[in-house]
């Protein structure tokens, strides 16, 4: 009694691992390109978040900034100090950057430190400037 083997043939296997292939090459750069504007949609938004807190800082403390990103997630008084504050606190946490994940802010006065990838975000004092501190092109900054 002879048995019928019905199987794939090799040509059949190559066709549809060949079809598999085209079609993951078409939808693999869209799933690519939809991470990115995630990434710079979250990026818009924390910046949004941090500077509209910043300028509530500012308004609340005397005209000026923080010299210590803490305190937007503490309370703090009117003059800065965080000893039985009753402002705030601005934040719940930092942000962390998209790009590098790191959540800290490196602050200076009247500089442009920008992009050296050494911080998550940076804060120019004097200008009052919140960036991110990676070294992508950013559409939001």
């Amino acid at each position: 009694m002879t048995r019928k083997h019905s199987a794939f043939t090799l040509v059949e296997i190559l066709i549809v691992v060949i079809i598999l292939g085209i079609l993951a090459a078409i939808v693999i750069p869209q799933f690519t390109e939809a991470s990115n504007d995630a990434r710079e949609s979250a990026m818009k938004s924390d910046l949004q978040t941090v500077r509209s807190q910043l300028e509530l800082y500012k308004v609340q403390h005397l005209d000026s900034y923080p010299d210590d990103f803490a305190k937007l997630t503490s309370k703090t008084n009117a003059d800065g100090t965080t000893t039985n504050g009753t402002l705030g606190p601005y934040l719940t946490k930092m942000p962390t950057n998209g790009y590098n994940d790191k959540a800290t802010v490196e602050i200076e006065a009247g500089t442009d430190g920008r992009g050296d990838n050494s911080h998550g975000w940076h804060f120019d004092s004097t200008g009052g400037t919140f960036a991110p501190d990676d070294n992508a092109t950013h559409a939001a900054w």
